[in-house]
């Protein structure tokens, strides 16, 4: 960020700032108090802070003492008695106590701090201190730290891969500094001195890669808090450190959950720079320092120093800080294409498939993948045939003859120069039934949804013994797009459809009523009007998928960009009980058509799915490619979840 730009508006500073201040008749912290840092035990906010005393005589040297004072709060923003808590004890921080970080776990306090043990201050006595307590009211023990230049340490709440973590500042006094990641197996190493040595030896192997810059200066801010999208770290970012003119800025990130090391997204503007008068006069002018957090229901509480004199506290909403840091993210967000695509082509041997394979129906069942795809014939029928895969990736099973085929007037082809046939399958499994919902065409009425079913038995043994096929949508309207969500919802079916440019829903308690006068209808619950992209219209893709979040429905849009007509895959997330109700939809595309096997073919421009599966938390989604072959494209299912569930705010509580 420059030093004009405006840091991005999400917290809102204490009208009480600030909430503390020096108290010149109490010499321990009659200069500053400053740098907080909270940690909450029930209904009480303990906070710890830096006090810089009147001058005082130490070893000669006339100067202010940094100790840690202590008080407690009820609301995190009027405190009540403040008193001295940590004080300079040993030789190791002889000469100050300064900027404390505190972490409850395991029923302890690890109250981390900057010990000086050298005047003049130089980088090799500025080194890292720990006290322990239980109850704040006195301290259990202490121990030097680090043997290096180091600040800013700070325990993580809860352990990493069942190890104790920590995060640091590395050579804050050696600039650039290095924010690391710190793993123990046991309380002791912390303050092992073998330990540090190895660790500070490789250091880039554990280096949390922050800084944009070696002109820049980063520096641990809160201990890290648990969300259920990654570590939220808020830190100091000051840009342009060297230049005489550095600008303070708060920055946060979230790393992961299972190696912190990771930086899953950040911030790409300050949080927070300074603006109010206590933050820009002061003994060290326009400064702020993000020094500790805490959540409490929606809200993040950050507190700061301010110009190295007061304490301060802002309030942003936790989901509106996760939204900045993911939305990026998520907007960028893409299905993964397998490198061996297309996975199933064109068959010459067979002139059933010989001209075209696309849009298939997925099953997933017995460790094996299934495809029902559309294959098309040079007269332009359409059949459905079969492929297997045991990872998904590879379909080494693909049968010689089709295993269905148009038995019906409505699909039978109307004369010679037509296309016609059964088009787009979509599988649905309940208990032992597979229903298939297909397009049925003729080449001279609308296309419209047929059903049909066979058992899982006779499916997996590749019986094809079909069940009569019924048209069960309206008469003179194209429909097309239907699959049965694979639960009843009470006692009802629930079917999406796309009569016209949206997406359709219908419910009904018995599917064979379907096809004898009872067409399917409902209501639009999804609509091209709320597309970014100019949209023509959408349909579904695959069946909705059941997840601990709600639907997942992958679906298509039909839109112009850049001067062309495409086709691209979507995702939307449907309430779990209240399948009309829509509760997240992405705003940019999961896929879209940019290889050559998806720009060139029968139709260019095109992916178009009727398909997809989980295996291992993994989102399988198998697509046709311009109207021609048949691609498989892949992401981790919860990051897709997660997405869909930032955009819509669930679970940012």
């Amino acid at each position: 960020m420059s030093a004009g730009a405006k840091p991005v508006s999400l917290f809102k500073r204490s009208p009480e700032n600030p909430i503390l201040q020096p108290v010149t008749e109490i010499a321990w912290e009659a200069e500053a108090a400053f740098n907080p840092c909270p940690v909450v035990s029930g209904k009480t906010v303990h906070l710890l802070y830096r006090a810089v005393s009147s001058p005082q005589v130490i070893s000669g040297v006339e100067m202010g003492i940094s100790t840690i004072g202590y008080t407690q709060s009820a609301d995190g923003i009027r405190f009540g008695e403040r008193r001295q808590f940590i004080k300079p004890e040993y030789d190791w921080e002889k000469y100050g106590c300064e900027d404390p970080r505190v972490t409850k776990l395991g029923g302890k306090y690890y109250i981390f701090y900057t010990a000086l043990s050298t005047c003049p201050f130089c980088a090799e006595g500025i080194r890292i201190g720990l006290a322990v307590t239980r109850d704040f009211r006195q301290i259990d023990e202490k121990h030097p730290v680090t043997p290096f230049n180091s600040k800013a340490m700070a325990l993580f709440p809860a352990r990493v891969g069942g190890k104790i973590a920590a995060v640091l500042t590395a050579n804050t006094d050696n600039p650039p500094s290095k924010i690391g990641l710190a793993l123990f197996d046991e309380e002791e190493q912390i303050w092992s001195h073998e330990y540090w040595e190895g660790w500070y030896t490789f250091l880039n192997d554990h280096v949390i890669p922050l800084q944009r810059t070696n002109l820049d200066q980063v520096e641990v801010g809160a201990p890290p808090i648990k969300t259920q999208f990654g570590w939220l770290l808020i830190y100091s970012y000051i840009q342009d450190y060297f230049s005489g003119r550095p600008v303070f800025g708060i920055e946060a990130a979230l790393l992961d959950l299972d190696d912190p090391r990771k930086v899953i997204a950040r911030t790409q503007k300050s949080l927070m720079v300074p603006q109010e008068v206590y933050e820009k006069y002061g003994r060290v002018p326009n400064v702020i320092f993000p020094s500790g957090a805490f959540v409490k229901g929606e809200q993040l509480y950050l507190y700061y120093g301010a110009t190295d004199t007061t304490c301060a506290v802002a309030t942003g909403k936790l989901g509106a800080v996760i939204e900045e840091l993911l939305l990026p993210e998520v907007n960028k967000m893409k299905l993964v294409r397998f490198s061996g695509n297309p996975i199933i082509q064109p068959d010459p041997r067979h002139s059933w498939e010989a001209k075209a394979v696309y849009n298939t129906a997925a099953l997933y069942a017995d460790d094996k993948v299934h495809l029902l795809y559309r294959a098309q014939a040079e007269d332009n029928t359409s059949v459905l045939g079969y492929a297997a895969s045991k990872d998904g990736f590879i379909f080494d099973e693909r049968l010689d003859q089709p295993v269905y085929v148009p038995r019906e007037h409505f699909e039978k082809k109307s004369s010679p120069d037509v296309g016609s046939g059964c088009e787009d399958p979509r599988i649905t499994r309940i208990e032992n039934e597979l229903y298939m919902c297909y397009t049925a065409w003729d080449g001279r009425s609308e296309p419209r949804v047929a059903l049909t079913s066979i058992t899982a038995d006779d499916f997996l043994a590749k019986r094809w013994n079909w069940a009569k096929p019924v048209i069960i949508s309206p008469p003179g309207i194209m429909d097309k797009n239907a699959a049965i969500f694979p639960r009843k919802f009470g006692n009802k079916f629930a079917i999406l459809h796309r009569p016209g440019v949206s997406i359709w829903l219908d419910m009904g308690e018995n599917l064979a009523e379907l096809g004898d006068g009872r067409w399917i209808k409902g209501n639009v619950i999804m609509s091209p009007i709320q597309e970014e992209l100019p949209a023509e219209k959408i349909g579904i893709a695959a069946p909705p998928i059941e997840t601990e979040y709600g639907w997942l429905l992958i679906y298509h849009v039909v839109a112009q960009k850049e001067g062309r007509r495409i086709y691209y895959l979507s995702a939307a997330l449907l309430d779990s009980e209240r399948p009309n109700r829509v509760i997240s939809r992405r705003k940019t595309p999961l896929l879209e058509p940019e290889m050559l096997y998806e720009r060139e073919g029968q139709v260019p421009n095109v992916v178009f799915s009727c398909g997809a599966v989980v295996i291992n938390g993994r989102l399988f989604v198998y697509y046709g490619g311009a109207d021609k072959v048949i691609g498989v494209a892949t992401i981790e299912l919860r990051r897709l979840l997660e997405g869909l569930m930032l955009q819509s705010g669930i679970g940012m509580k």
